[in-house]
């Protein structure tokens, strides 16, 4: 079974995407912002990452270089989740390591043919 951590200071959003997940057999836990995403990183290593780009303090894009430069965790595949819907937000983020960018309020129906794509379900 697949384990993803879900990353996303909005407990609702993280929760809702937590649920759709685990409808589709994906073992999911929630990290509600970047401190505690960066605190359970330091001893997952989740092969899923769903990520939220706009948060407080330490922001998606520097999760995503994280991700990128610790070897541990350079092969985890991150879906962006964001309602920034900017051509340039999509592809730094692309460019940054993300495998895909969905637009929020993301529903199973946009998810799960993503998650297809990249040989996550």
């Amino acid at each position: 079974m697949t384990t993803a951590l879900v990353i996303d200071d909005n407990r609702n959003t993280a929760d809702a995407l937590v649920e759709m997940l685990e409808v589709m057999g994906v073992d999911a836990r929630p990290a509600y912002g970047s401190s505690p995403a960066m605190a359970m990183l330091k001893s997952l290593t989740p092969p899923l990452i769903l990520l939220d780009i706009n948060m407080p303090g330490v922001d998606g894009m520097e999760i995503l270089s994280y991700l990128k430069r610790e070897p541990r965790l350079s092969n985890s595949k991150v879906v962006v989740i964001t309602s920034d819907d900017q051509p340039e937000t999509k592809k730094k983020a692309l460019e940054n390591g993300a495998k895909a960018v969905l637009l929020k309020p993301a529903s199973i129906l946009t998810l799960e043919p993503v998650l297809q794509k990249i040989g996550m379900i």
